[in-house]
């Protein structure tokens, strides 16, 4: 990833989930786990094609909640080292996976075209700690608040699968 693609701001969030590290990292690389907690309260997500390979591809598919407004995204897996670590680019995207400038979506100018998302994963005995950085997007940002959101989706989400 080039230093021009990637601003030095990044968001970064740290949770502890009740949920082994494999559970953890079935939510971020299984489609169908992927689909039901990720975006913003309210968002759904009816596209997640994950490629789940160094150099695979990933189009994912956001839509608000009454549904008149989705947003596309693409990317590549960079690294990936099962239950502790992987890292994906992400661009905007039309829905056929070709990358769009930020701006056709509404993002500030400057808003890079690539950014990146690093997860680490770390087994706490049962539970586990998630460290998720998305360099190139403001710590102060609408994404940082999303993230969140996303996260407290999750937690939710694996109360449920642990429960089924």
């Amino acid at each position: 990833m080039s230093n021009n693609t990637i601003s030095k701001e990044a968001v970064v969030i740290e949770r502890t989930f009740d949920a082994t590290v494999n559970l953890v990292w079935q939510m971020w690389t299984d489609p169908e786990h992927f689909k039901k907690w990720y975006g913003p309260k309210g968002f759904s997500v009816p596209v997640a094609d994950i490629d789940l390979r160094v150099s695979g591809k990933r189009l994912i598919c956001m839509a608000s909640p009454d549904g008149s407004m989705k947003m596309w995204t693409t990317g590549e897996h960079i690294e990936i080292a099962p239950n502790e670590r992987l890292v994906y680019s992400e661009s905007m995207a039309d829905e056929d996976g070709n990358v769009i400038p930020a701006s056709a979506m509404g993002m500030p100018d400057g808003y890079p075209t690539t950014t990146e998302i690093t997860v680490v994963l770390e087994d706490l005995g049962g539970r586990t700690k998630m460290v998720m950085t998305h360099a190139g997007v403001s710590a102060d940002s609408p994404g940082a608040s999303g993230w969140n959101q996303a996260f407290d989706k999750l937690v939710d989400y694996i109360g449920t699968a642990l429960s089924n």
